[in-house]
């Protein structure tokens, strides 16, 4: 199913859901959701964190020694139709 069809707030609401703390940030044309991943993650964990963060346009996994692991998300937001790109002034 298209992201579209997910928000970035249900996202974060089922990775909380299995224990992780989620941030969304808004941005103009996406929303981001991070959550901080522990050191050892189950193998049903990690499946049901894949299978929530593949709702997305995006998603990855960013690893460092200093900072930990952290996953990341993005959602897009709608872009108007053809129809509406000028706004209500727009002439035809």
């Amino acid at each position: 199913m298209p992201a579209s069809g997910f928000s970035a707030a249900a996202i974060a609401a089922r990775l909380s859901g299995v224990g992780l703390h989620a941030r969304v940030e808004e941005h103009d044309r996406y929303t981001s959701i991070e959550a901080e991943l522990p050191e050892s993650l189950s193998a049903d964990l990690w499946r049901e964190v894949l299978e929530v963060v593949a709702n997305a346009d995006r998603f990855g996994l960013i690893a460092t020694s200093l900072n930990g692991r952290t996953l990341w998300a993005v959602v897009h937001k709608a872009v108007p139709t053809t129809g509406d790109v000028g706004g209500p002034s727009h002439q035809r």
